[in-house]
């Protein structure tokens, strides 16, 4: 049985595709908590009417990147965690963080890596003309948005298309994207090895 721990900032609308996957699938997996840095996420709501723990961690009431991340770090750590997503979790994560969780810590980003890193992925994207947009999960790195890629969901970009029109486009697919990679890890297909993604191509059992 696989423990898993999301983090988020928000809505949590991945976290939901994700808790909503595993429940409706019955994935061989708990989810452990769900931990916000913002203490007025409404992806606290959903997380706690479905009874899973809920977690808060206010970013602003630390001084420095280093000691939030040592908050968060052992408020993750209580629950035992095998995988760590991050959902909408807006933070920068410290370089140290981010190796206590090497080869278990996945994220979502709202383009097709290595293009239109960082914020306003959207707007960037129809800025530079692309005829394809999208979505993609990568294991996660000290370098931001760069570490090893998992898997990518893909739209094409219309002519008529505005930030808001290829964002919702794009959200879609990460509803299905981001739980699928989930229940890879947790079917036991998925790992990270010096670097690079190994996946299973047919199921070899669950833990």
């Amino acid at each position: 049985m696989r423990n898993i721990v999301i983090l988020i900032s928000g809505r949590g609308s991945n976290m939901q595709a994700i808790v909503n996957a595993a429940q409706k699938e019955q994935w061989p997996c708990r989810i452990a908590a769900v931990i916000s840095s913002r203490a007025d996420a409404d992806g606290l709501v959903y997380a706690a009417s479905l009874q899973i723990p809920v977690v808060v961690i206010p970013s602003k009431d630390y001084s420095s990147r280093e000691s939030f991340d040592a908050a968060l770090l052992a408020a993750i750590d209580l629950h035992a965690p095998d995988l760590v997503v991050l959902a909408g979790f807006m933070r920068i994560l410290t370089p140290s963080f981010v190796d206590h969780y090497q080869g278990r810590m996945i994220n979502i980003h709202p383009s097709l890596l290595p293009s239109f890193p960082g914020l306003a992925t959207h707007r960037q994207a129809l800025a530079a003309g692309v005829k394809v947009h999208g979505a993609t999960v990568h294991f996660v790195t000290a370098d931001l948005d760069h570490g090893p890629i998992i898997a990518q969901a893909m739209v094409d970009v219309q002519q008529d298309d505005t930030e808001q029109s290829l964002s919702e486009r794009v959200l879609e697919k990460e509803h299905l994207l981001y739980p699928q990679v989930v229940r890879w890890f947790v079917d036991g297909r998925l790992s990270l090895r010096d670097g690079q993604v190994l996946l299973a191509t047919e199921l070899t059992g669950t833990a």
